[in-house]
């Protein structure tokens, strides 16, 4: 029993370390320090684990596969960086290492709506 409790203790770290690394990493491309965003075998073997076991703690414990919480992260990212009027559509998409047209399907697939949409919707709350 003690062995099972201490088996869910490190699949809860080890999935605060992935949200932790995601979040850190995310920031690191945007200001440029990161080149581009890794993939999931590589945020693994950061961590220290296999791809595959990643995949399957993310998931025993939040519930979806690790990519939608980095996907997640990336479209909270690019809403706030869309904020600021001060930065065209293509500079956030750039900033995320998008081209802006993907950009815009990747931001639509997952909010509903365009960067373009969701900029205006911001600027009436103003």
């Amino acid at each position: 029993m003690k062995n099972h409790a201490m088996k869910e203790k490190r699949s809860t770290a080890i999935v605060l370390q992935y949200l932790d690394f995601i979040d850190r990493h995310i920031e690191d491309v945007v200001e440029g320090a990161a080149p581009e965003f890794l993939e999931l075998n590589q945020i693994a073997r950061e961590l220290a684990v296999s791809h595959q076991h990643l995949t399957d703690i993310v998931q025993k414990e939040k519930g979806n596969h690790p990519c939608h919480f980095y996907d997640a992260k990336i479209i909270g990212k690019a809403k706030a960086l869309l904020a600021d009027p001060e930065v065209s559509i293509a500079e956030v998409a750039m900033k995320l290492t998008y081209d802006p047209s993907n950009f815009s399907k990747f931001f639509k697939k997952w909010t509903g709506i365009t960067p373009g949409e969701f900029r205006k919707s911001q600027n009436k709350g103003t």
